[in-house]
């Protein structure tokens, strides 16, 4: 089943605002500097849009040497891509230990301020030399290994299933909602509603990724991207529940597939590539 590359994404902090490419290279841990960094709060724990809704509103920017953040009412932040000399310590992205470096006390001090926090939080970066082995080898591969994605390397997400949950919602009279609810790395057109769940590889000219599971959603999907306001009568969440439930767990919704390298790291993706939906998964895998 042939599908097009219609956008790519990438997040280089956690929960921040995304960037949308014309291209992106494909590393094994995912689209190069996507989830390379991470807030963490005064109790050490990692931070997301599920308690501080408005890291959805920071934005940023990625130049030839560094991330350059972006708040409204302060001067932006340069965080150069190579490594410090920051402090090292331990931090737990879900069921995962990480050895986290610290960015310092300036970028601390500027998200206090952006996020109006009385503690300021600490952008860290991955422990160089440190990998992050993800559980479920039987799902996604020994050694596979990413940042600071919840999951899997890459999130891959299709204009056909949006196309779908709007149409489910706008007959609920509800509003329609934007692909960025879903924060996708690759969003591919062409294929029908839902049927990247039903396939186990995109394959393309330069790589291939493997399509491990359906991405179960949760109340991130309900915050407006662009302003961080949650949808009072938790939209579209409720409604991708009805139409497409996680096979194992019927009370949570899936949308996009997590994805894995299998080949082709180091390519360089562009919009437009063409690849194929190849590979039959089986009900409920």
């Amino acid at each position: 089943m042939r599908a097009v590359l219609r956008s790519l994404h990438v997040y280089p902090v956690k929960s921040l605002r995304g960037i949308t490419r014309e291209s992106a290279t494909l590393t094994d841990l995912g689209l190069e500097h996507d989830r390379a960094w991470l807030l963490v709060d005064g109790q050490g724990q990692f931070m997301s849009q599920r308690r501080y809704p408005a890291m959805a509103t920071i934005d940023t920017r990625l130049e030839s040497d560094c991330l350059v953040l972006s708040a409204e009412g302060q001067s932006s932040l340069a965080v150069p891509f190579l490594p410090g000399d920051g402090r090292r310590f331990k931090t737990r992205v879900w069921d995962d230990d990480c050895d986290v470096l610290d960015e310092g006390d300036d970028a601390a001090r500027w998200f206090a301020s952006a996020l109006r926090l009385d503690t300021p939080p600490r952008l860290v970066r991955m422990a160089p030399g440190f990998r992050r082995t993800l559980k479920r080898p039987e799902r996604y591969g020994d050694g596979t290994t990413t940042f600071f994605a919840d999951t899997a390397p890459l999130l891959v997400a299709n204009t056909a299933s949006l196309a779908a949950l709007n149409e489910a919602l706008e007959g609920r009279g509800q509003a329609p909602v934007p692909m960025d609810r879903f924060r996708a790395n690759l969003v591919i057109e062409g294929p029908g509603a839902f049927e990247e769940h039903r396939h186990t590889s995109l394959e393309g000219e330069a790589c291939r990724i493997g399509l491990r599971y359906p991405r179960e959603r949760c109340v991130m999907t309900t915050l407006d991207q662009a302003t961080g306001a949650r949808d009072p009568s938790g939209e579209p969440f409720r409604t991708l529940r009805d139409i497409n439930p996680m096979p194992d767990n019927p009370r949570g919704p899936a949308f996009g597939e997590l994805g894995v390298v299998e080949a082709g790291s180091g390519a360089v993706l562009r919009c437009g590539d063409r690849f194929e939906l190849t590979g039959e998964r089986g009900p409920g895998a």
